[in-house]
């Protein structure tokens, strides 16, 4: 399922990074792609949106 976010605090490449990382770390098979211009994050996951809300926000970026 393609899940979408909007991530504040994402400045540059080791943020993005992070944001991927946070929310493969909740399901490994996740397609994440990180626009960090615009801070749109995209997830293709079947996890729950709230389980990966909660790992970018663990990760120290505020999922507006």
């Amino acid at each position: 399922m393609s899940q979408k976010f909007q991530v504040a605090g994402m400045t540059c490449g080791h943020c993005a990074s992070a944001v991927q990382n946070a929310v493969q770390a909740v399901d490994p098979e996740a397609q994440v792609t990180v626009d960090l211009p615009t801070g749109h994050v995209d997830v293709l996951s079947e996890q729950p949106r709230a389980d990966i809300v909660a790992a970018i926000e663990n990760a120290g970026y505020k999922v507006q």
